[in-house]
């Protein structure tokens, strides 16, 4: 079952999927979230941080799993997933940093990395709630457009488009990593309930593709329509060419 939500603005997407992620974790404490990173969970992440500050919601038994980490970069690099995820949620909330895994950049023996973070992912169980962004080649987590939906942990090679898209994060484009560690389509269908945020008209295309288009690998996000559990929260932009 697919639900979409139409909201206002960027600000009004962020609450409303903030409130989603306090009402799993206050209904089922030790529930497992999978995270994502990139600027959409930005405001996702500022609205849970002030619920903790508030008193409102308490992460201490929460298990988080992220999707993808670049090849080569760990936590002391600014332009990591998981520095990202210290800055933005593991630093202020109250975690158990023992239960927040993020793919190992470090790791350069690719198949080591993603055998070991396959281990992790069987260890904890599915995720209850996975957040996704989509990317505007229709890639989720790193899954890029390919001729197969792949299964486990893996190393991809990072589209052009994923590279530009990107770059506005590093120095200089030839500062980007050009692989990374990405859970797998599998993991991500794996999980009870998929939350999809999507945020500006650059996106509308790609989303409705994903959304109502063919199922194919070439569009790794259509692979959701067969999710049996899936909330999409878009801004008025995203939604533009689904909603007219």
């Amino acid at each position: 079952m697919m639900r979409i939500y139409c909201v206002k603005d960027y600000d009004e997407l962020s609450r409303a999927a903030a409130n989603r992620i306090a009402a799993q974790v206050t209904l089922k404490p030790d529930s497992v979230l999978g995270v994502a990173t990139g600027s959409t969970p930005v405001g996702m992440y500022e609205n849970l941080v002030r619920m903790y500050e508030s008193g409102d919601l308490d992460f201490s038994e929460v298990t988080t799993v992220n999707l993808d980490e670049y090849k080569g970069l760990g936590k002391e690099s600014s332009q990591s997933y998981v520095y990202y995820m210290e800055e933005k949620l593991f630093s202020k909330v109250n975690l158990n940093r023992e239960r927040t895994f993020v793919p190992d950049g470090t790791e350069l023996d690719s198949e080591k990395a993603c055998r070991e973070y396959d281990e992790i992912l069987a260890q904890v169980g599915p995720a209850d709630i996975q957040v996704l962004g989509i990317g505007h080649d229709g890639h989720i987590g790193f899954n890029e457009p390919a001729d197969y939906f792949p299964d486990g942990t893996h190393c991809v090679a990072l589209d052009e488009m994923t590279i530009q898209a990107n770059k506005r994060f590093f120095e200089s484009e030839k500062d980007v990593p050009r692989e990374s560690y990405t859970m797998g389509i599998g993991a991500i269908m794996r999980a009870k309930t998929i939350l999809l945020l999507v945020s500006g008209e650059e996106k509308a295309g790609i989303l409705k593709k994903a959304l109502f288009g063919p199922v194919t690998p070439r569009v790794p996000a259509s692979i959701l329509q067969f999710h049996q559990d899936v909330v999409v929260i878009g801004d008025e932009g995203a939604l533009k060419e689904i909603t007219e």
